[in-house]
């Protein structure tokens, strides 16, 4: 009996040939319209729509996989139902998330930001003889949640000379605890956050542990904004003590007139990073080889296991 596989209907048809034969393929439609049962369904993709994954996933018989096209299932966790395995993406937004993380590191060191807002406004603007601000080489980055985005970091700043500290919640050779964070931070010239949102990263980043950082860093967040407290963060760069690039804030989308928009030494970009053009490709092929691994009865790649 073939399994039943539920994508959503706007899947292209170069994705949908990817998948194996021998499945029951059932196009998932739009939030609102799903009828009361949708019937079997042991395996469900999970794109960037919230609102309509979880509903299906309460409507669907037999299910047994949802796999998710996002790297961060924080926003699922609480409907998967027991015996549901969810897999996560992770591995689908490295490349991506790793070229922004990198671009806004040398943003921030070259003062581009500055630069940006003086060719807009049509000013040859030159702030004394360091106007080009820093290089990276010899800079200390830290990598809290050294998973393979984490990876894909390290690999694309190595070229810099820079110094890689790798930390994460389970220690290994060469990684450190997150309980040596307050040892590791005033040496750090970049913090990059690349932790999953649970209950025990929530605010992890707070007033605390952006104090215990090098004056003059500079916070790099592509994860989840709620892992930072916004308030402190607030505080430290009105302050002078620290800068930010941010792909993701808390509230988001970041309302107009907040006070992030205007603080000094803050760049945001509005939950783009891993959005680029192959995105989907990387997605598909991702999906395609777990619905293999499950007709096969393969292990499932990326299962997710205490929130990672």
């Amino acid at each position: 009996m073939p399994i039943d596989v539920w994508i959503p209907v706007s899947t292209s048809p170069e994705h949908r040939a990817l998948l194996p034969d021998g499945i029951a393929l059932h196009d998932l439609p739009a939030a609102g319209t799903l009828p009361d049962r949708l019937g079997r369904g042991e395996f469900l993709v999970a794109d960037y729509n919230p609102d309509r994954v979880i509903e299906a996933i309460r409507k669907l018989d037999d299910l047994r996989v949802v796999q998710a096209m996002a790297a961060g299932v924080d926003w699922l966790l609480d409907a998967i139902p027991a015996g549901v395995s969810l897999c996560d993406g992770a591995g689908v937004h490295d490349v991506p998330v790793a070229e922004w993380v990198v671009m806004t590191m040398l943003a921030a060191a070259h003062n581009l930001p500055t630069y940006v807002g003086a060719q807009r406004n049509g000013r040859w603007h030159r702030a004394g003889i360091d106007a080009g601000g820093d290089d990276l080489e010899g800079t200390t980055v830290l990598i809290l949640g050294y998973g393979s985005i984490g990876r894909a970091v390290e690999a694309r700043l190595m070229p810099f000379g820079i110094k890689v500290l790798r930390v994460a919640r389970h220690p290994r050779e060469g990684v450190h605890a997150v309980t040596e964070l307050a040892a590791l931070l005033p040496d750090c010239d970049v913090v990059v956050i690349l932790l999953p949102l649970t209950a025990e990263t929530r605010g992890l980043v707070d007033n605390r542990f952006l104090s215990a950082m090098k004056p003059g860093a500079l916070l790099v967040n592509p994860a989840r904004g709620a892992i930072v407290d916004t308030e402190a963060l607030i505080t430290a760069v009105r302050a002078g003590r620290l800068r930010a690039a941010l792909d993701v804030t808390d509230p988001e989308p970041l309302p107009e007139g907040h006070p992030l928009w205007s603080a000094p030494g803050v760049l945001i970009t509005p939950h783009i990073a891993g959005s680029v053009r192959k995105l989907s490709d990387r997605a598909w092929r991702l999906i395609a080889d777990q619905v293999r691994r499950y007709q096969t009865g393969t292990a499932l790649r990326n299962v997710v296991v205490d929130g990672y």
